[in-house]
């Protein structure tokens, strides 16, 4: 199968570029829902090497199963979910105000 040719560098190699591509979006879009979706890319890069660490680091299974990275990635898609739905709506009432999405003008309501 490929899966058993795929080794722990291949799903860290990929989690590291996934979490890049999402680093890069969070410094450098100025639209808050941009900003927002390089969040979750990280977010999923995280969920990535916690799926691989579980499954390339933990012990043979037998009757004793263990489920560690696959749980801590439940619960981290869980709180990406809640802060998807926070943040927008955060945006949709900054926009109600202001009329823009942009991170800069945001800091208008600072004074």
């Amino acid at each position: 199968m490929v899966l058993q040719q795929l080794g722990l560098q291949h799903f860290l190699a990929l989690s590291a570029i996934l979490f890049s591509v999402g680093l890069f979006g969070v410094i450098s879009r100025r639209n808050s829902i941009a900003i927002l979706l390089g969040v979750e890319l990280m977010l999923n890069a995280a969920n990535i090497n916690l799926i691989a660490f579980q499954r390339y680091l933990a012990p043979p299974a037998g009757l004793n199963l263990v489920l560690d990275g696959q749980i801590f990635a439940l619960i981290v898609i869980t709180l990406a979910a809640c802060e998807a739905a926070v943040g927008l709506a955060i945006i949709l009432n900054v926009y109600r105000v202001l009329r823009t999405t942009t991170a800069d003008e945001v800091s208008l309501l600072k004074w």
